[in-house]
């Protein structure tokens, strides 16, 4: 190679090709000396050239390497002081990625030498260690940036007409029949017309990838015979991960992922990344050096006042010090980045409480949420917050900033709760089924809760109904990891059964899952297969299991309740009434003279404060008013809807409820009760005063079609 080094530009970090060469840039506080190591393409076990770094601007090294081209592998060696107590973990050793690189060349193969100490040592990570990890680490990739976006347009759909579906690419694709067999479980196979049209049918708008970000599978695991499957355990902020590309592995992951993006966007859908900020896959002080931690620890990690020690608020045996500068420019420039050059539409931050811990309070407006907000690219774009963290005081659920919204937690409790029979929760279930104003209305619109029932954390749908208690031997932690309080209700008999009694109450109270979710207030977010009856056979933290497990059993699919939540989904696209723009008033409307929501009890009558609290009511019915939207269109329209009617009967027993007077609507038809398993006939009409059945633990809606 015929190669000539320059100084180079401290400015942008991480590899940049421009043609000609590439320049290298590396944040160091505390290094004592930088190495750029190249590596051959072929065989990236041989290191083939090594340049020494002297130049350093402002803590950030840099080198120009004339005549290199996209496709390069690289990684760097940084010396400086080996002061464990110190917080100084230098070891030039081990080769080290790139924080900022693009693409990543594969995956950890586990050693010994990864680790900047003698694994057995008497000193643990005091030790240290003189052997070369280069032949167990990926390599960092140069990439060439250019792409065709074909005038790519984002869909930028507002959240009240947003519909969240949360996938893993691997586990939704690998095992669907109509997908090519060497695409299925990548990026293609999201992006294949197949998946589209899947996604368009069942009236996604929005589909949320389980963290994609280049991560490390843990290696315990792998020595149990096991895997990190969701990806929660984050090495390279900037690198789609190489596991789900089926086109290569030297950039290819890069380009695969933006047409997979491009596609999406063209059917109308937009992409929203599961990101983990908090932590990275470097674990605590006895874990690998793959990165930051031989970079500069003390410059990337929070350290406890022992500085040999992590603070961890993540459970993952270390934290991301996003109370330092570098440390938040690495994180607004990975967010960047994704936006402008990967053309994403939002984040959903995984423990972002983390977020914003200053020092160790959680902290609402810390550093992090104020550059955001100030941010051009990042605060226009989706913002969703998973609201805890495992750190005290770290259960954060309606206290996010403006512009955020956020998984409430509070929604699936309460719907779980109702659904199961719990008693004394019907004022919170109205509070969650009007956009949980309790939480968000002081500065936010219902639009800041995600609802969701399920997620990929917990019991599917179907297992949310079929089991008690969890299920994960499979996991090899004798059954002793995951959540142990489930909320669930196995309608009788735990797990799979025979009595036909049980399959349809399991089937009807899916039904009553999905009909809340989706005519809840607020952003409904749907877990991938829920819709198709997918099982976990009782598994509620399967995150180490990449096999069928995980995976959509697409031939087993449950087509009858994909149907019906197609429908419950276009009715919601349908009618602005259940998704709003902004609160309830309770408050009579100058249209009709009627207030915008009212609630009933099933004599016909207006609940009062003293039926709210008795503990043995589970049913309720409200009015929701189409003439009190309080909400224009883009034209400066004013929006109106039809009114429904909606009764909710958690009680085992039939209850006939007796529709209110004709002020509130003239004739109803019933357009959802999910006591049926087939579609309802709309020929029944009912008028004002007359009883509805609704049976034990149903719902019914009910539509007026003759305005009041």
């Amino acid at each position: 190679m015929n190669l000539k080094t320059l100084p180079g530009k401290p400015f942008p970090l991480g590899s940049s090709w421009d043609g000609n060469g590439v320049n290298f840039t590396l944040y160091s506080e505390n290094a004592t000396a930088v190495e750029l190591c190249l590596f051959d393409a072929e065989d990236e076990t041989k290191e083939i050239m090594k340049f020494s770094i002297t130049e350093q601007t402002d803590l950030t090294w840099h080198i120009y390497v004339e005549g290199l081209a996209a496709g390069q592998l690289y990684g760097f060696r940084v010396s400086g002081p080996f002061e464990p107590e110190n917080g100084h973990r230098f070891n030039s050793n081990k080769l080290l990625l790139d924080p900022y690189a693009k693409a990543i060349s594969g995956i950890i193969n586990w050693d010994d030498s990864l680790f900047a100490y003698n694994v057995g040592d008497p000193d643990e990570d005091l030790s240290f260690s003189e052997t070369d990890s280069a032949p167990y680490i990926p390599k960092s990739v140069v990439i060439d940036p250019n792409f065709d976006w074909e005038d790519d347009q984002l869909p930028n759909t507002p959240y009240y007409n947003t519909v969240i579906y949360e996938a893993h690419v691997k586990g939704f694709t690998k095992l669907h029949p109509d997908i090519p067999e060497e695409i299925r479980g990548t990026y293609a196979a999201i992006g294949h017309q197949v998946t589209i049209d899947y996604l368009k049918g069942l009236g996604i708008t929005a589909i949320e990838l389980m963290p994609i970000h280049h991560f490390v599978a843990d290696r315990h695991l792998q020595e149990k015979g096991l895997t990190n499957y969701w990806g929660y355990n984050t090495l390279g902020f900037f690198a789609p991960d190489v596991r789900y590309c089926s086109g290569g592995k030297q950039g290819q992951q890069v380009i695969e992922f933006k047409n997979m993006v491009k596609a999406l966007h063209k059917a109308g859908i937009e992409v929203i990344l599961d990101v983990v900020y908090n932590h990275t896959a470097e674990g605590n002080e006895m874990g690998p050096t793959l990165s930051f931690k031989g970079i500069d620890n003390s410059s990337y990690y929070r350290l406890t006042e022992d500085k040999r020690f992590y603070m961890d608020y993540t459970g993952t045996g270390n934290t991301l010090n996003a109370y330092l500068p570098n440390v938040l420019r690495l994180l607004m420039d990975s967010l960047r980045y994704w936006i402008l050059e990967m053309h994403v539409d939002g984040f959903r931050f995984d423990l972002a409480a983390t977020l914003a811990r200053e020092l160790h309070e959680v902290n609402r407006l810390s550093a992090f949420f104020d550059i955001i907000h100030q941010d051009p690219t990042i605060s226009q774009v989706k913002l969703i917050a998973e609201p805890w963290d495992i750190g005290e005081g770290g259960y954060q659920v309606g206290k996010f900033p403006i512009g955020w919204a956020e998984w409430n937690g509070k929604f699936r409790d309460c719907i779980r709760d109702y659904w199961s029979g719990s008693e004394n929760t019907l004022p919170e279930f109205a509070d969650r089924i009007t956009g949980s104003a309790d939480l968000y209305k002081d500065y936010r619109k219902p639009t800041a809760s995600i609802n969701f029932i399920t997620a990929h954390d917990g019991f599917t749908l179907h297992d949310l109904v079929s089991y008690n208690e969890k299920h994960n031997d499979a996991n090899g932690e004798d059954n002793q990891d995951g959540e142990s309080s489930n909320r669930s209700w196995n309608c009788g008999a735990e797990g799979p059964t025979d009595n036909q009694d049980i399959i349809a109450l399991r089937l009807k109270q899916k039904r009553n899952f999905l009909t809340t979710l989706f005519l809840s207030q607020g952003v409904p977010m749907l877990l991938a297969g829920d819709e198709l009856g997918r099982t976990q056979k009782g598994n509620n933290n399967s995150y180490c299991q990449d096999n069928e497990i995980s995976w959509v059993d697409w031939q087993a699919a449950d087509h009858d309740l994909r149907n019906f939540t197609s429908s419950l989904i276009r009715l919601r696209a349908e009618h602005a009434v259940f998704a709003r723009k902004n609160w309830f008033k309770g408050q009579p409307v100058k249209a009709n003279g009627i207030e915008d929501i009212a609630w009933f009890l099933p004599e016909g009558t207006m609940m009062e404060d003293h039926n709210w609290n008795e503990g043995a009511a589970k049913s309720v019915a409200t009015f929701l008013n189409g003439k009190g939207l309080n909400t224009i269109n883009d034209n400066g329209e004013k929006v109106v809807d039809d009114s429904f009617y909606m009764i909710f009967n958690a009680h085992d027993e039939e209850i006939q409820y007796q529709l209110p007077g004709d002020e509130y609507g003239g004739e109803w038809r019933i357009v959802i009760d999910t006591a049926i398993a087939a579609p309802v006939s709309t020929t029944l009409i009912f008028a004002p005063g007359t009883k509805v059945p609704v049976g034990g633990r149903s719902v019914v809606l009910l539509q007026n079609f003759k305005n009041q």
